[in-house]
């Protein structure tokens, strides 16, 4: 590979994209380049927030494959039976797990921010986030809910397995692959919260007092674990000889299912559908990217930063071509 087309690269992610923590490239399903930064090393754990969503969605396949959910067009509601719909409300008993996944789910807030605060405040994420789902708006219309909304996703996998998303996620998918997430995180204080996001060397996965795994954040992960996730889904479910998830699943919550029509971004189920390929994309510039067409999986930690440059358009733009041709 080019030498100096790495320095280049190298000296605008410090000039740059200053946030990066480690850069991963697979081609070919070999490593090609490993590179650490903001005093980053192998050994540093990232909160790669929004990631912890595709991570969900290939849960939600391994529990499909084995049986302990029938089908994406189960309703909600039906994983719950003791939970109390409120009067007149109609909306909700017709949310199934696909629009969940597809992000085409309505809820009854309208202010972000403020349901924000009072969630992080909640013991029990997923009745908070039951409660808000439905209102008037319409299933089908896609509506991106970064925080409040998947932990519905969690809630049903505790209840159809009977552990907690991290021992699932443990057993079925994270020890084969070789990434060991250590611990739930419980957080007492917002000055907790805060000190988690900023931190570089906890392992593990947030979870509220009753042991609900955050869905839509809270993960902290490796770019060689985000680059190990990216080769299993672009060897179509395959690890070491081995069916983690199943093809199936792959090619289907890969595939278009929705679309943001105001950013012009096409989902699947909890990936962001790009050319030739998909990607997990977090807060801050963390980032699973897959090219199918190409072979080549990248992999991005980065240090929580507003508003961050876009990252697929610098993957493509500047770390893609220097391994798209690489040969062993």
């Amino acid at each position: 590979m080019n030498k100096e087309k790495l320095k280049e690269l190298e000296s605008k992610i410090n000039n740059e994209y200053g946030n990066i923590a480690g850069v991963v490239v697979l081609k070919d399903g070999e490593m090609r380049y490993e590179k650490y930064f903001n005093e980053c090393t192998a050994d540093s754990r990232i909160h790669v927030y929004s990631v912890s969503k595709s991570i969900i969605s290939i849960l939600i396949g391994i529990a499909i494959d084995k049986g302990y959910i029938k089908s994406v067009n189960q309703k909600v509601l039906d994983f719950f039976p003791d939970y109390i719909v409120k009067k007149g409300e109609k909306t909700i008993q017709n949310v199934t797990i696909k629009d969940l996944l597809t992000m085409t789910t309505p809820y009854k807030y309208k202010f972000a921010p403020y349901t924000y605060i009072k969630y992080f405040m909640s013991d029990n994420w997923l009745k908070f986030t039951l409660d808000l789902l439905g209102g008037k708006g319409q299933i089908g219309q896609f509506r991106y809910t970064p925080i409040v909304g998947p932990d519905i996703l969690s809630g049903i996998l505790m209840k159809v397995t009977g552990q907690t998303v991290l021992e699932f996620a443990t057993d079925h998918l994270f020890s084969p692959l070789g990434i060991i997430v250590e611990r739930n995180i419980f957080f007492r204080t917002a000055k907790e919260q805060s000190a988690f996001n900023k931190a570089t060397n906890i392992s593990g996965w947030v979870a509220d007092a009753s042991g609900l795994n955050s869905a839509g954040w809270g993960l902290t992960l490796s770019p060689v674990d985000m680059a190990s996730i990216g080769k299993l889904l672009l060897d179509d479910g395959v690890w070491n000889g081995k069916q983690i998830v199943s093809t199936e699943w792959i090619k289907e919550s890969t595939k278009e299912h929705s679309r943001w029509e105001k950013a012009n971004l096409l989902y699947g189920y909890l990936w962001w559908i790009v050319d030739d390929g998909f990607a997990a994309i977090g807060d801050g510039g963390n980032v699973i990217y897959v090219n199918k067409k190409k072979n080549i999986v990248i992999s991005i930690t980065a240090l929580f930063k507003q508003n961050v440059t876009d990252r697929i358009e610098f993957i493509k733009e500047y770390i893609e071509p220097i391994f798209e041709n690489c040969i062993s």
